[in-house]
């Protein structure tokens, strides 16, 4: 028998480690490496039943750069089809969660 409610909020798996992302955003300008990370963020917690504090800074954020999702993720194609943005950075962990 499953006593939980079925609205309740789930605490993501990544949470800490993205929570002190979101926070370096909300601190930074837009660079090529801030729009790739928001841009990342945002897929990662769309529909996502929890992390409201994190889905609700990275709207902010994407205010407060003049972006639309739509033009998040024109702009940051075209830094992907770059292929630098990621590289630069040196850590061998996959982040596909």
């Amino acid at each position: 028998m499953d006593l939980a409610p079925k609205n309740q909020d789930q605490q993501h798996p990544q949470y800490k480690r993205d929570r002190a992302s979101v926070d370096t955003l909300i601190a930074g300008e837009a660079t090529d490496y801030n729009l790739s990370e928001l841009a990342r963020l945002i897929i990662r917690y769309r529909g996502f039943p929890g992390a409201r504090d994190i889905q609700s800074d990275l709207k902010k954020v994407l205010q407060k750069w003049n972006h639309t999702e739509e033009t998040l993720y024109e702009k940051t194609r075209k830094i992907h089809a770059k292929g630098e943005v990621y590289r630069k950075q040196k850590s061998d962990q996959e982040d596909w969660l």
